[in-house]
């Protein structure tokens, strides 16, 4: 009977360890991923053979989870073991007899792909599939081809020529600068802020009379050095101030008239309450409603100067539903007509024809808050210039850096003369020879034969916009020739100079205008793609072999499997022509003849 009882009790304990056994396998194949810890230095195992490194669970595997309660794997030391050291095979899922074969045997199976190994920690990895680890030690990992870190691009700059044939107000203004960078951003700043002092100069533009507002953005890491830009504001300062003193003037004869109406308004029905005067000034300020935003600008003859040396203030103003007025800047830019109401007086405001330029500086993410995304029309309005980054420290004792408030102050006196004049004479037109309007159709057919191919067609709106910018540049030149030869006639030719001078500056801002572009897009491709494509057909000479363009690429840490795929790619579209073997030419540009 004793015997009996006992072999019950023994088959009763064995079908309770198949089923632990069997919900165990369940539990480990249900689980997505395993914690495993590495043991480092060699170990030597029972068939004789060395390990270099050691997988075991992670010693927290045994915990419930709060979630769905059930138990995590339990470690392999806690297996059931059979001779030789082994688990048992029927105490172990189908992955876990496949890791323990891998980590014991020094099996190494190939993972699947380079996202399959992660390393968490020095002594942690991760992986949803075991058998995909291999057995190396960590620090001889290497990190995937798609993971390699590009160094960043250095965008460029303006070419010499150009600041050598500055007019001679605008050489006085980057004249204090201490790199080319700096030059930059002080000229791309006086541009847009003396452009929107220039009252009465206008063009003709595919049929469309233009003034010369342009819109500016310039963007660097913090501290770059973008901070000099507020300069350019004194340039213009004068003309802000002289407007603010006319709209005093004009609010005290106001007060006055009112404190007049107010007494014989009960004697005199007849008598018309004064208008309250405008509110003239040259720069709108960002922080501003919808609303309010374009009564001023309504209230300024349709004009103004949007500078904020932080682009988040315009970027916030633009989250909430009644600051944005994002449709009114692009209406802006092509002079369009802006009309709103006012519920208050019960009026409705037609802006005819709205004049704005736009400075604003800040980092690169505050562009994505107030550009989302590349297709945003805002993208292909602005000129977008980047600072390459400066590791050096800078003296911030030099002498070039003393007195500059007080010479840009007096640089703005020199300016305030010409604003005043041009305000009071006749409208001038400005225009380009024939000669040049010849040059200028093929420099930006060209251009955007090229850029499509880089870029794609959703580029197309700032290649075109880029030739409206060029023509407003030369606009400017030309004004501010005035001041050396006096010349105010109402017809006024673009000197070839000054033409030059905007066709080399639109060279180089579509590369930063590309830039920003493929940072903007959301394709999941890395940003720096495209710009080391631009920058490598840039370096390419006119005539080049197979081992000259692989050399470039070398020297620009540029893979060479993709400087091949560059070329492959220039030639499908018509940027190189391949002559015969090993043997390639490049197309130029219209007006470049630098290589």
């Amino acid at each position: 009977m004793k015997q009996k009882i006992n072999a019950q009790e023994k088959l009763q304990t064995k079908v309770t360890s198949s089923k632990k056994v069997t919900s165990s396998k369940k539990v480990i194949s249900s689980k997505k991923s395993i914690k495993l810890s590495v043991v480092k230095g060699p170990e030597l195992l029972d068939d004789g053979t060395s390990s270099p490194i050691k997988m075991v669970a992670h010693p927290q595997a045994s915990k419930t989870t709060k979630r769905t309660g059930l138990k995590k794997p339990t470690s392999f030391k806690e297996c059931k073991r059979s001779k030789g050291g082994r688990p048992a095979e029927n105490s172990l899922s189908a992955i876990d007899r496949q890791y323990w074969l891998n980590v014991n045997e020094g099996c190494e199976s190939k993972p699947s792909s380079p996202s399959t190994i992660e390393p968490s920690s020095p002594s942690t990895l991760e992986s949803s599939d075991p058998s995909t680890l291999e057995s190396s030690s960590p620090s001889t990992i290497e990190p995937s081809s798609s993971l390699t870190i590009q160094p960043p691009i250095d965008l460029p700059t303006f070419p010499d020529s150009v600041h050598a044939n500055l007019p001679e107000f605008l050489k006085k203004v980057v004249a204090k600068c201490e790199s080319n960078a700096e030059r930059d951003i002080m000229l791309l700043g006086a541009l847009v802020s003396l452009g929107a002092c220039l009252p009465n100069m206008f063009g003709i533009y595919a049929g469309m009379t233009v003034f010369p507002y342009l819109y500016l953005f310039i963007t660097a890491q913090a501290s770059a050095g973008k901070g000099k830009l507020v300069h350019c504001k004194q340039l213009v300062m004068p003309v802000h101030l002289q407007l603010r003193k006319e709209a005093k003037v004009l609010r005290e004869q106001y007060e006055l008239d009112m404190q007049k109406y107010k007494k014989q308004k009960s004697m005199d029905f007849t008598m018309p309450k004064p208008i309250k005067p405008p509110e003239l000034m040259l720069f709108i300020p960002a922080n501003n409603s919808a609303t309010g935003f374009f009564q001023l600008i309504s209230e300024n003859d349709g004009c103004g100067l949007l500078f904020e040396t932080e682009g988040d203030t315009l970027a916030h103003a633009f989250k909430s539903d009644y600051s944005n007025y994002s449709d009114g800047m692009r209406k802006a830019s092509h002079h369009e007509a802006i009309t709103y109401y006012r519920r208050t007086d019960h009026e409705l405001v037609e802006i005819l024809s709205t004049r704005l330029a736009t400075v604003l500086s800040g980092t690169n993410g505050q562009i994505a808050s107030l550009i989302p995304n590349a297709e945003n029309g805002l993208m292909s309005r602005y000129m977008f210039y980047k600072m390459n980054t400066q590791t050096e420290w800078k003296n911030v004792f030099a002498e070039s850096n003393k007195g500059l408030e007080a010479y840009f102050d007096a640089l703005g006196q020199e300016f305030l003369p010409l604003y005043n004049a041009l305000k009071e004479l006749p409208a001038i037109e400005f225009s380009l020879t024939g000669e040049q309007q010849d040059q200028f159709h093929t420099f930006f057919t060209q251009f955007q034969k090229k850029y499509l191919n880089l870029q794609g067609l959703e580029y197309l709106a700032t290649i075109r916009r880029l030739g409206l910018i060029a023509f407003r540049i030369a606009m400017i030149f030309n004004a501010l020739r005035i001041l050396e030869t006096g010349d105010i006639s109402q017809q006024q030719l673009c000197l070839d100079c000054d033409f030059q001078a905007a066709l080399d500056m639109v060279r180089v801002l579509v590369k930063h205008s590309s830039h920003v572009f493929t940072e903007l897009q959301k394709t999941g491709i890395d940003a720096k793609s495209n710009d080391a494509m631009d920058q490598f057909l840039d370096q390419l000479p006119l005539k080049f072999t197979h081992l000259d363009f692989k050399a470039l690429a070398k020297n620009m840490s540029i893979n060479e499997r993709s400087a091949v795929r560059y070329i492959t790619y220039f030639c499908k579209k018509g940027l190189v022509r391949r002559e015969h073997q090993g043997i390639y030419t490049k197309l130029l540009e219209p007006g470049n003849d630098k290589n």
